[in-house]
């Protein structure tokens, strides 16, 4: 991750930015930081659970909707870019003409571990989630081969760590029924 030198973005000037580069950035205490593009895997399990809460969304036909690489606002000149959020379909009408950052909690956000984002998604955003009261928290590490579902209790996340065969347990999602190695298995291409 490589430090942009713009300096004191306020919010409001982050969901206009635009140098021209077509790089994606997260506003990190009005600082913008260049988020490197994600490896293949990565993009593979996103897209995979991205369809397989579609699926579910749809089953128990609820108004809800699944985003990729959507911000949601973590403090007062700070946003982030989730891998996935799961949000209601209001809180996606407030934003169908502006720039896709919620400014209200997702009902749940997924982050997909990658080399460079270990720290960003165990730590910070770990942290930043849970102050916006974000319920339910995924944190998918193709890595270490295993997935830890954060449910927010008191303002504190209490994490559960699901690896192998394991079924996952969500809470937004209460009848989901697949496999930490399902998940893991959808970033490869053979």
């Amino acid at each position: 991750m490589v430090a942009i030198p713009v300096q004191n973005l306020t919010f409001k000037e982050y969901l206009t930015y635009d140098d021209g580069s077509g790089f994606h950035y997260e506003l990190v205490d009005g600082r913008l930081e260049l988020m490197n593009p994600p490896t293949i895997e990565h993009f593979l399990i996103a897209k995979f659970l991205e369809q397989f809460l579609d699926a579910e969304i749809k089953r128990l036909n609820l108004p809800w909707l699944t985003f990729r690489e959507a911000g949601v606002r973590t403090g007062r000149n700070k946003s982030r870019l989730t891998d996935l959020c799961v949000v209601t379909q209001e809180q996606a009408r407030e934003l169908l003409k502006v720039s896709a950052v919620f400014e209200t909690p997702p009902l749940m956000i997924v982050e997909v571990v990658s080399p460079d984002s270990i720290k960003r998604d165990y730590r910070y955003k770990r942290s930043e989630y849970a102050a916006l009261e974000v319920p339910e928290y995924w944190i998918v590490d193709p890595l270490e081969g295993k997935i830890s579902v954060l449910f927010l209790e008191e303002g504190l996340y209490e994490e559960r760590v699901f690896t192998g065969n394991e079924q996952i347990g969500s809470r937004t999602f209460g009848e989901i029924a697949i496999a930490v190695e399902q998940v893991l298995a959808s970033g490869s291409l053979g």
